[in-house]
């Protein structure tokens, strides 16, 4: 990897973030045919065991889902912000990820982190490890992962993981862009060490150029809620909607028509972002999708692939 170097404004790459959840999978499907039609880069689903702060509604599971939308569309990417390394042995995890990026033909990203929610561990019985803990196990993980996927017989013996002559195949189609989201010191230690992107928190983003050495060669990602505009006579609507669902959100969440949504991600793109996983107010609607690619994403000349 090179020096990094600020971001182009024009290289702006733009992903659906889409909770799946309280959506059948052919709706999930549709959104991600339409996103992929209006110009997104791609599509991120989040990884839990049951939705934080929304247990009773039903879910699909992180990677049924990816796989599902990967069959199902041409060019978009499809990976997750973030899967929570504490979910799955780095062994299944390394298969998993193989089958998704041969079956899409390359486009599969492993977002990944130490887990936002530890308090869903304790009722389904897996075990309960603190921050430090959950960060030294995500970076043994990073390293048997990367061994694993150069298709020779691997040896690893850490805290948590033990590995005796292991192998699996096939490679990686190519290089799997691995993302790690968050900001603490020690998981910045494993941005630089492993990733290609570096998701940080929205909330944080004022810390941007302070913390941007730490990150390595990593390119930038940040979460954005927006509630799009598509006509001025709906703002107060779509205002109000934004408010109850993204409550005390701050600056992770913009509200505003296609002008002033293309002001501002220029302006985060002047700091050095470079992809903006859109959480969408509406769940990602349809005509959304449509209006925010032919009115935002136009704009970015680079984000049509």
């Amino acid at each position: 990897m090179t020096e990094w170097e600020p971001a182009d404004v024009t290289a702006a790459e733009f992903y659906v973030f889409l909770p799946q959840m309280r959506m059948t999978f052919d709706g999930i499907v549709v959104r991600a045919q339409t996103a992929e039609a209006s110009g997104f880069r791609g599509m991120a689903f989040m990884d839990h065991l049951v939705p934080p702060g929304a247990e009773q509604h039903p879910m699909q599971e992180a990677f049924s889902i990816a796989t599902v939308v990967a069959m199902k569309t041409e060019r978009l990417r499809v990976g997750h912000l973030v899967l929570c390394d504490s979910f799955r042995h780095p062994v299944m995890l390394a298969r998993q990820a193989l089958d998704v990026d041969h079956l899409s033909g390359g486009r599969f990203d492993l977002g990944i982190g130490s887990g936002s929610v530890p308090a869903e561990f304790e009722p389904f019985g897996m075990p309960v490890r603190s921050g430090p803990e959950r960060v030294r196990r995500l970076g043994e993980t990073l390293q048997v992962l990367e061994a694993l996927w150069s298709g020779e017989p691997v040896d690893f013996d850490g805290e948590f993981h033990h590995l005796a002559s292991a192998a699996i195949a096939p490679r990686p189609l190519d290089r799997i862009p691995i993302l790690i989201g968050g900001s603490g010191p020690r998981t910045m230690e494993l941005v630089a060490r492993h990733a290609d992107w570096w998701n940080l928190p929205v909330h944080q983003l004022s810390r941007l150029q302070e913390m941007r050495s730490r990150a390595g060669t990593a390119r930038v990602s940040v979460q954005q809620m927006v509630a799009f505009v598509g006509d001025e006579s709906g703002r107060e609507s779509v205002t109000e909607l934004a408010r109850r669902r993204f409550p005390g959100y701050g600056a992770g969440l913009v509200i505003g028509d296609g002008d002033q949504l293309v002001a501002h991600f220029s302006g985060l793109a002047e700091q050095g972002v470079e992809r903006y996983y859109i959480w969408f107010a509406d769940f990602a609607a349809e005509e959304t999708l449509q209006q925010f690619g032919a009115r935002v994403i136009s704009a970015f000349s680079a984000v049509v692939h």
